[in-house]
């Protein structure tokens, strides 16, 4: 199991806080989210993550140069963003073949990797990747998924006014080399995993429903929410060795 990290967009919702501090390195409680993810990867046992980086990669540079996994870290610049589905074969690229995870790195969540990889080894056989799936407080600015009977998504409703429920997409995927070599098929500058690739693969996305927390740290209000939720020892938890290898 590899993964890539997200990690370069600009975080615009999150401004002023993202003019001087890039949107991965927003700190709850005093912890950077891309600490709290890079803690969560390697205790689970994965050897190897990509992090792509484009606004403001110094300060990501900097943190990932003391990290205690830094010679696991390869760092991948885009002068140009290539957007997440074209990060995502470019990231193949340098780790090889599935199955790699790939995780938007603004998010704060306790899901567990292990569990998550096991439902991806259980998924429907037409099933071309897994999605980890949330009940969000604020789903007109999220993916919001209908399932069928076999928790695979068949539909995605993304950031509408009046979406049809509240159970919606984490920003959190497994893909194997079919789903890769797929993906990589439809490649194209801008590529989108959310608006593009996703609708391709509807009926074939199994969802994997996050038990425990999980929130999107792209605006002022969510921020402030997840400080109000969280405290320092909880933040501390999640960054636990308590996963089994993947």
């Amino acid at each position: 199991m590899r993964a890539l990290l997200l990690a370069a967009g600009f975080g615009k919702r999150l401004r002023p806080i993202t003019n001087t501090i890039p949107k991965c390195l927003v700190p709850i409680h005093g912890v950077p989210l891309l600490e709290i993810w890079l803690a969560k990867i390697f205790h689970s046992g994965i050897t190897r993550v990509v992090i792509n980086l484009h606004y403001l990669p110094d300060p990501v540079k900097k943190i990932i140069e003391t990290s205690p996994w830094r010679a696991q870290i390869d760092l991948f610049d885009e002068p140009v963003l290539l957007g997440t589905g074209g990060t995502v074969i470019a990231a193949r690229k340098l780790l090889g073949g599935g199955p790699l995870l790939v995780v938007h790195a603004d998010n704060l969540s306790s899901i567990n990797l292990r569990a998550f990889y096991a439902e991806h080894i259980n998924r429907p056989k037409n099933c071309v990747m897994t999605m980890a799936l949330f009940y969000t407080d604020a789903p007109q600015y999220c993916g919001i998924v209908e399932l069928d009977q076999q928790n695979r998504v068949i539909l995605m409703h993304e950031k509408i006014e009046e979406p049809p429920g509240k159970l919606a997409n984490a920003a959190i995927y497994i893909l194997d080399s079919e789903g890769l070599d797929q993906m990589e098929a439809m490649e194209g500058h801008g590529v989108d995993i959310s608006t593009q690739i996703i609708p391709k693969f509807l009926g074939r996305i199994y969802g994997y429903q996050i038990t425990g927390y999980h929130r999107d740290i792209g605006s002022p209000s969510s921020l402030s929410k997840a400080h109000q939720e969280m405290t320092h020892s909880k933040i501390i938890e999640l960054m636990a060795p308590n996963q089994r290898a993947l």
